[in-house]
């Protein structure tokens, strides 16, 4: 059985990683966004009066 040259070890390489990269961005932008209908309410601030 040949072996494989360094060449065709990095094409192999180059080959997976485009392969993984364009795996995550096709996963990344698959799903929509999701959106907050309601803003969240913010707490008030209340002010204490210090006895001292």
């Amino acid at each position: 059985m040949p072996q494989m040259s360094p060449l065709l070890w990095l094409n192999l390489f180059l080959m997976f990683i485009l392969g993984y990269l364009l795996f995550s961005i096709l996963n990344f932008f698959s799903k929509p966004p999701i959106k907050t209908g309601v803003l969240p309410i913010k707490p008030s601030l209340s002010e204490k009066t210090w006895k001292w």
